[in-house]
């Protein structure tokens, strides 16, 4: 039996589900059939310590005539397809996997499709187990590994884990008092913290159709084993993501209309507004610590889901663990696209070569069969990063690099940026109303779900409202290099007790810029500016997320906070610009812009408020970056 087929049906809704988050079921094809004449598959239960069994398919290599290491892939996306004689189409990271000579393993975690137990979201780290009870994915991960040595045969005794998203949240735990057979690991796109700036939050406010549209089939309850994607709670004809969430009111209406308590986890995340105990348990990086085996972190600079995840989880272990294999790659990718694209352009910007290719032919490979099969060379950077607007690869020996300078960049008169500080006394702002009920819009697109492209979108359609704040450096007279972390200094005030402030750093291209060939858009690149980093925070949150604070209105106060980290090379000619603002829909929830439990908000309670942005001698509204020195 096909079980795509059901899945299919329900695209419309679960396309982001498909692309951003999972490796779905794939149908039988030659690719499959070659699977099969090269592998045998077999299906087991395997026991963990509280008896609990998963789920695990294990693909073998015909040839028994060598051991083989193990490649190890948990997920809660299903390892179908389900049934001995039905194959994946394609095993490993990537293709070149195939023929290397790999045992490759695929677990469901527990409480997922066919595995048994039951499913916590980002199962909390037990720090200290106290009996067979007390299980958590390190712990499940060392008791398959365990298993998997011991009844698999033909293995050398040395396996290695990988995954994306999800699965790169399972790969990093697996890191955590790791099994001594394992020996690499490789965490992609791995999810950290759900409530500072990965998936679902960013500095409190809510990406709201991110996680809608995955909750309607993710987050349906599965009381037994099934080897199928259940169908969506809830569907819609509107293509107009804006249109549909801004007609859908107030963030308790996603609740009382369309879930209607279906989703038990969608009511757990609007009972803990404010990170709390449940959201700082699900917090991985200060757990990174005892790490024996190899570690190589895979991110996207493009990344609209998990970038915070990939940063932070290689900062951690590297803090935590000195003297480890520990790398970080860093790639022009969307959420996975290293696997998912060739990696050579995002929407209108082009990356100038297969950089996909790149990292699987010359650092996912190679890394494997280094720690895995002995095979290669150890030498890996401690940082392999594409450097964008440039186009090209580089390599650190820290992330970021040591030869980097802080300066910042300071909001002037008229509409100025500069790396001067401001020279004028006194209270300059400059200010705008902001309406939730006619919010900035995220993207220039039409599209019901959150797209990967609004990473590096062209930002003039957002410049030229008047609820969009906009600074501009003069043209470049050299090419400046940033690379690392970015930190907004604002000086604002707000008419009402609470706000979001929206922050973009965009390169902008001169008037003369060049369009790419082949161009079969059309899209004209004179003037074009793209986004290259953009970050929001819900004020209330300025001081401390576990404690939400109002705002006293019209009071000058001052907001600090860490936008994630680039390495973007703004050419001579190009200008840095930088826009405010205090929308961003329907990507980020809206602001009702008064204090108070937004899930919970009534239609009623959202209010226009007058927003300014300061910049003086005395309020030096800013951001602070790190200028790479060659």
């Amino acid at each position: 039996m096909n079980i795509y087929l059901p899945v299919l049906k329900k695209l419309v809704v679960i396309f982001f589900i498909i692309t951003a988050f999972t490796h779905l079921l794939p149908a039988q094809n030659k690719d499959s059939l070659y699977i099969a004449q090269h592998f045998t598959k077999n299906e087991y239960l395997i026991p963990m310590r509280d008896g609990v069994k998963l789920f695990t398919v294990v693909y073998s290599p015909r040839d028994t005539s060598v051991n083989y290491p193990i490649l190890l892939s948990r997920t809660p996306y299903s390892v179908g397809p389900y049934g001995r004689d039905n194959y994946k189409s394609e095993l490993g990271p990537s293709k070149l996997f195939e023929n290397e000579g790999y045992i490759f393993v695929y677990q469901d975690v527990r409480g997922r499709f066919m595995s048994e137990g039951t499913f916590v979201e980002m199962r909390p780290y037990i720090e200290n187990k106290k009996n067979n009870k007390d299980v958590d994915e390190s712990s499940d991960t060392y008791d398959t590994i365990d298993w998997l040595i011991k009844h698999v045969s033909h293995n050398n005794n040395k396996v290695g884990i990988y995954g994306i998203s999800y699965p790169g949240f399972y790969s990093a735990m697996a890191a955590i008092n790791a099994h001594p057979a394992l020996k690499a690991v490789s965490p992609q796109a791995p999810i950290a913290d759900w409530f500072i700036d990965d998936d679902f939050h960013r500095h409190g406010t809510f990406w709201l159709p991110h996680a809608f549209w995955f909750y309607t089939v993710f987050g349906i309850p599965r009381p037994i084993p099934i080897d199928h994607w259940n169908s969506p709670v809830f569907e819609t004809s509107n293509p107009d993501g804006y249109d549909f969430f801004l007609k859908m009111g107030s963030f308790k209406n996603t609740t009382e209309k369309y879930f209607k308590h279906q989703i038990p986890f969608w009511d757990t995340l609007m009972a803990h507004p404010n990170y709390d105990a449940f959201w700082q348990a699900r917090n991985t990086l200060p757990h990174f610590k005892n790490i024996k085996p190899a570690v190589m972190t895979v991110g996207g600079w493009f990344d609209a889901e998990d970038l915070y995840g990939a940063l932070n989880t290689f900062k951690s272990i590297e803090k935590n663990n000195p003297g480890i294999n520990n790398t970080l790659v860093m790639g022009p990718w969307f959420h996975g696209g290293w696997e998912r694209s060739n990696g050579d352009l995002l929407g209108d910007i082009h990356f100038g070569s297969n950089t996909s290719k790149f990292y699987q032919d010359s650092i996912e490979l190679p890394f494997f069969n280094y720690y895995l099969k002995d095979k290669g060379t150890s030498i890996f950077p401690k940082a392999y990063v594409f450097e964008t607007g440039a186009n090209t690869w580089r390599s650190f020996n820290a992330w970021p690099p040591k030869n980097v300078q802080i300066e910042g960049l300071y909001f002037q008169k008229d509409n100025g940026l500069s790396f001067s500080a401001p020279t004028e006394k006194g209270k300059y702002y400059d200010q705008y109303t902001s309406d939730p009920n006619h919010p900035v819009p995220y993207t220039n697109h039409i599209t019901e779900h959150m797209i990967r492209r609004y990473m590096d979108e062209d930002q003039r359609f957002a410049s030229k409202r008047n609820d969009v704040l906009v600074y501009e450096t003069q043209p470049l007279n050299e090419d400046i290099t940033i690379a690392g972390p970015i930190e907004a200094n604002l000086y604002v005030s707000t008419s009402g007790t609470d706000a979001d402030w929206v922050v973009k750093l965009i390169d902008v291209f001169p008037d003369t810029a060049q369009n790419y060939s082949p161009n079969p858009c059309e899209v004209k690149m004179g003037g074009y500016q793209m986004l290259v980093r953009g970050d929001i925070i819900r004020g209330k949150y300025r001081n401390s997320y576990s404690n939400p604070e109002p705002f006293i209105p019209n009071k000058i106060t001052k907001i600090r906070f860490k936008l994630q980290d680039i390495f973007h090379s703004f050419k001579k000619g190009h200008r840095i610009m930088v826009q405010v603002q205090s929308s961003w829909f329907p990507l980020a929830d809206r602001n009702p812009q008064r204090f108070e439990n937004i899930y919970f908000a009534n239609d009623s309670d959202f209010q226009k408020a007058t927003q300014r942005v300061f910049h003086s001698i005395e309020y030096p509204t800013n951001l602070k970056v790190m200028i790479l020195k060659n």
